[in-house]
């Protein structure tokens, strides 16, 4: 962790008093103000924090307008736009949410503490406000410390029995951008026993949502801070249990890196690979509320968009094709490509003749190969090698020679026509597909690692006109980013964040990897909702596949938004999809969680309106999940009965109740969520358990359970 630096972390200049001198505590830190209450509301302290926030949103408002008023003076017209870029990203940075709290808590630290993480800084009697971000007043004292900051890790860490020099812990309750509540926490003399759960940390948890997924900056656990607040060399795995964070645990790690480690993360990019286009569209609006923006998020179908994607392979089609050995057929192909010159090079030069024989050429090209070096360079480095033999030649009959000579030598058309003789150009694209089209060069590059039956699965029943005619499928694309990579070295990036990890295959683990070659990565996933057919089968396996394998696997056990009797249903289904998978725990509770319905195929239809009616008598989000197979039947169901919803992943204007395909539901969540007909999810796909823990797990407040037909038999 670096140490305190910059106006984040001046010990001597902390925030100004948000109380008035002498503020009456409230009689029971523990129970938050009520607004509702005019003697509450008449408070001195949530006055005062209030007028806090008031003039923390001014300031930043000032920061703002700093910002903008800034000019773009650069020495070229280039210079200039870069700047412009750096000034208008940092105003958006400096953007106010007027529905999100500008701060959520405040530390108070004991007269004469000394806070000490790597250095020293007398904290005696400061007073932090804890934030989204820094904001400072025109004299550039500190008004709320950024979250990131090395001091508001007390925030998270502190308790009863480690209380990190505090004397108070107070956190704060919002509606919407309005402070409500304060609740406080003591600590040394004045604390009483053990430290109890924060009630406004429990309503932030259960509070409902509707809409794109919210920050968790209030409500980080220490299980979880230690993992965003890792070091950016240490590449990170998460195995999660549902409702445990692990996404939002990625996207603020992402955060923090940008905070602490700022030059190299904007210098070499940070990279976040989501599932699909529908979880991205969810998380979209996390690390802009945090102040970072710009941080491209792509699925791992636009990581390597080279292709057109037109086609489905069979699932054994897309194991074999995401399997690791694909790596080495297709680096033998690629390099099957060189031949044996026909014969010498003859250069001719003002009135003299240089020769080079072909066993020399021959030699030349053997070597680059031995070195490893990829394709595309090394057919560039013959051509050089050959010239310097030339010159060599020159030089020992007296001829002067030097760069100019070196080049012109190596542009001439005998030198290249030697180098596209024995060192063809390639392409990725042709050759994935002249691999897949031609069943005698998929033979001898498969020779020993695919039998003819895998090679049977993937091989085209026939030869597409080109590139554009051909059927290509994602995994295809997949193979051709591989073979990007055999002829020119992808560029690597500082971070890369690759969430619902479990599902990726080992090619696409390779894909991930070479872009993080040189850096970092947070892998996170579940393995229990592993629902693609080339999934690598655990950690080891998926983090040497990407590269890492020395990464460290940390483990997220509690859920704190589903509660328990939703994950202890959907865990019956652990044995069966994931026996080293353990149970999760939860955070909460809540004995009207689960309700499992059943009732005829006749009555479905109503029976499903009538479940959706009573979601949407109550607050935030509604969905139905159900097998793909089901959803054009359930909408016209829906339609019929007057239930307006939207098909998730279709075009349509935003309604509360959402039809969701069990395909798209991976790292989404509702706050009441109707699983319908669990028997054709199970049924319906070769992973379909996986894909009914899934459909199990979306719900944070209420799940109901509809079926006509029997359950399946782990849930029975």
């Amino acid at each position: 962790m670096p140490s305190p630096s910059g106006t984040d972390a001046k010990p001597a200049e902390p925030s100004r008093p948000a109380e008035p001198a002498g503020p009456a505590e409230p009689a029971s830190p523990a129970e938050p103000a009520n607004p509702a209450n005019p003697a509450e509301s008449a408070d001195p302290v949530l006055a005062a924090e209030r007028e806090h926030l008031r003039e923390s949103r001014e300031y930043l408002r000032l920061m703002r307008e700093d910002v903008l008023s800034l000019p773009a003076l650069g020495g070229d017209r280039v210079s200039i736009e870069y700047l412009k870029a750096d000034l208008y990203h940092r105003a958006e940075a400096l953007r106010d949410i007027p529905d999100a709290p500008l701060f959520f808590g405040r530390l108070d630290y004991a007269p004469g503490s000394v806070w000490s993480e790597e250095g020293e800084a007398g904290m005696d009697g400061a007073r932090f406000h804890i934030g989204r971000r820094h904001v400072h007043d025109p004299a550039g004292h500190p008004i709320v410390i950024d979250w990131r900051a090395p001091v508001s890790r007390a925030f998270y860490r502190a308790s009863q029995s480690e209380p990190m020099d505090l004397r108070r812990r107070r956190r704060f309750g919002f509606s919407g951008g309005s402070l409500t509540a304060y609740e406080d926490e003591e600590f040394g003399g004045a604390a009483t026993g053990t430290s109890q759960p924060s009630r406004i940390m429990l309503q932030e948890i259960e509070r409902p949502r509707s809409g794109p997924m919210r920050d968790i900056v209030a409500t980080i656990q220490p299980d979880q801070d230690d993992i965003v607040r890792a070091d950016a060399d240490a590449t990170v795995c998460v195995q999660g249990a549902p409702g445990t964070g692990k996404t939002a645990v990625g996207l603020h790690r992402v955060a923090y890196l940008l905070y602490a480690y700022a030059n190299r993360m904007k210098r070499g990019g940070v990279l976040v690979i989501g599932p699909n286009r529908a979880f991205l569209s969810y998380i979209g609006n996390v690390l802009p509320a945090l102040g970072e923006v710009g941080v491209s998020q792509v699925t791992i179908a636009d990581l390597v968009a080279t292709v057109e994607v037109r086609a489905t392979d069979t699932e054994h089609a897309a194991r074999v094709k995401g399997d690791a050995r694909m790596a080495e057929v297709l680096r033998r192909a690629l390099w099957a490509g060189l031949s044996e010159p026909a014969g010498g090079l003859m250069l001719s030069r003002g009135s003299r003749r240089w020769r080079v024989p072909a066993h020399e050429l021959a030699g030349l090209a053997h070597e680059l190969r031995d070195r490893g070096v990829r394709y595309g360079p090394g057919r560039d480095m013959l051509g050089h090698r050959i010239a310097h033999v030339v010159l060599t030649r020159m030089e020992a009959a007296g001829e002067t020679c030097d760069d100019r000579t070196h080049e012109s030598v190596r542009r001439t058309r005998e030198v290249r026509a030697v180098v596209d003789e024995v060192w063809p150009a390639a392409d990725p694209v042709r050759l994935v597909l002249r691999l897949l089209s031609e069943p005698e060069l998929l033979a001898r590059a498969a020779d020993g690692l695919l039998d003819p039956g895998e090679q049977a699965e993937i091989s085209w029943p026939a030869a597409p006109r080109g590139p554009r005619s051909a059927r290509w499928s994602a995994a295809d694309a997949v193979l051709v980013d591989e073979a990007r990579d055999l002829i020119e070295r992808i560029p690597s990036l500082s971070h890369v964040v690759v969430d619902e990890a479990q599902d990726l295959s080992a090619m696409e683990c390779r894909a991930v990897g070479r872009r993080c070659a040189t850096g970092s990565a947070t892998v996170l996933g579940d393995l229990a909702q592993a629902t693609t057919p080339a999934a690598v089968a655990d950690w080891a396996d998926l983090l040497g596949h990407l590269g890492k394998p020395g990464a460290g696997l940390r483990l997220l056990e509690t859920g704190y938004r589903v509660p328990r009797q939703i994950l202890d249903y959907a865990s019956l289904l652990l044995p069966y999809i994931a026996p080293g998978v353990p149970a999760a725990r939860s955070f909460r509770q809540d004995p009207g969680a689960l309700a499992v319905t059943g009732t005829t195929p006749a009555a479905f239809a109503a029976a499903l309106a009538q479940a959706c009616a009573d979601a949407l008598g109550r607050p935030g989000s509604a969905a139905v999940i159900a097998a793909d197979g089901q959803v054009s039947a359930l909408a016209r169901a829906l339609g019929r009965a007057g239930m307006a919803h939207r098909v998730l992943g279709s075009e349509g204007p935003d309604e509360r109740l959402t039809l969701v395909p069990v395909s798209l539901a991976k790292g989404l969540e509702f706050d009441h969520v109707i699983v319908a007909e669990p028997a054709a999810i199970a049924g319906g796909h070769s992973h379909g358990l996986h894909q009914l823990y899934v459909a199990l797990t979306r719900a944070v407040s209420r799940l109901t359970v509809l079926h006509s037909q029997p359950l399946p038999a782990p849930l029975g």
